[in-house]
């Protein structure tokens, strides 16, 4: 069955991702307010996609950002090329006191019934400063690029960043480059512009250019501004609920030939319910369940959505490319960090129903 994109067959690049690189603090299961350590994971829900389909998938992929010259930066940087990922940077220099910055999130892993708490410090971020202009985007997709990503974390840091992530749909599809977009709603990110009404008004005018819908039925409902459940008092997620959603954002934007999700029931922090969904140029799909056990949820989304699109990148079934994307997504939530630490034979045993038992 057609999935309705008209994916390069060639490129340097499989994916190139644009948004804003950040380092994570993680006192693991201890409350910041009592820490005394912490452990440094470099991430950005943008730049997961791409670490990801490097690292575990063995793909090409590009990072599209801005870096701050001081030691900051240079950690982040180093990061970086360990994935495997080629950085186009728009580069800052620090003033050595106040900026600009690579930003901060702070994320304890909860524990139990306690959940995990994020926070941020993206004080004069220089990812929230770059803006249509900052990057040659011909010269970029002239490489060869097969698929461009970017995402709603980047669009909420301010009025330039959703600007630019116009600016490089535009250039994508003058490529015949397939574009996606990961909604990721945050309600803190948004609400010191705009709240849920400037983030409806910023994604809309987004995905008009996007081909593939990457969000969760808050993220569809807070981020697009369609009508759905109360996902507050909702303790399961159910496909139906989604799929239904679905009807509402194709006729808004019949541009987008796909619309894809995690479902996760929260039973603690350390065990979740897992599965996934798809509405593929009209059909659906749907993921095996599974409860996890996880170590760290971060990333668990951009786990997902890179184990999805290299399904569809490698020409694999709608089922099989839902399948990939859910088993890697659960495998990400049982390692340390925002990026995979898994690999691909790990993930393809995952999806056809491997279980823990001890590899020899």
């Amino acid at each position: 069955m057609s999935t309705g994109l008209s994916i390069p067959t060639k490129g340097t690049f499989d994916l190139i991702s644009l948004g804003a690189l950040v380092h994570r603090l993680d006192p693991g299961i201890v409350p910041f307010r009592k820490a005394t350590e912490c452990k440094i994971h470099v991430s950005g829900g943008e730049f997961n996609v791409a670490a990801n389909l490097a690292d575990c998938f063995g793909m090409n992929t590009g990072i599209v950002t801005a870096m701050v010259d001081y030691p900051i930066g240079d950690l982040i940087a180093e990061r970086v090329r360990a994935m495997g990922v080629k950085a186009f940077y728009k580069r800052f220099k620090h003033n050595g006191v106040n900026g600009p910055n690579m930003a901060t999130v702070y994320s304890d892993r909860g524990y139990g019934v306690r959940p995990p708490v994020v926070f941020y410090n993206r004080s004069n971020e220089a990812g929230a400063l770059l803006k249509p202009g900052d990057f040659n985007w011909d010269e970029i997709f002239g490489h060869g690029v097969r698929w461009f990503h970017s995402g709603g974390i980047f669009a909420s840091l301010s009025e330039t960043t959703g600007q630019l992530i116009i600016e490089a749909m535009k250039a994508a599809k003058k490529h015949g480059v397939v574009t996606s977009f990961d909604l990721n709603y945050r309600a803190k990110l948004w609400s010191i512009w705009g709240g849920e009404q400037k983030a409806a008004e910023v994604i809309a005018k987004i995905v008009e250019h996007v081909d593939v819908l990457v969000g969760n039925e808050e993220d569809l409902q807070k981020g697009l501004g369609i009508p759905g459940v109360d996902v507050e008092k909702t303790s399961e997620l159910d496909p139906a609920v989604f799929f239904k959603m679905i009807d509402t954002v194709v006729k808004k934007f019949p541009n987008v030939k796909i619309v894809a999700t995690t479902l996760r029931e929260v039973l603690s922090t350390n065990r979740h319910r897992w599965g996934a969904v798809a509405w593929i140029n009209g059909q659906t799909y749907l993921s095996p369940q599974c409860d996890l056990d996880v170590y760290d949820r971060v990333g668990g989304g951009d786990g997902f959505a890179a184990g999805f699109f290299y399904g569809l990148l490698t020409d694999e079934s709608p089922e099989e490319a839902v399948k990939l994307g859910w088993a890697h997504g659960a495998l990400l939530t049982t390692t340390p960090g925002d990026t995979t630490m898994v690999t691909v034979d790990q993930v393809r045993a995952f999806a056809k129903g491997g279980s823990a038992r001890i590899q020899r």
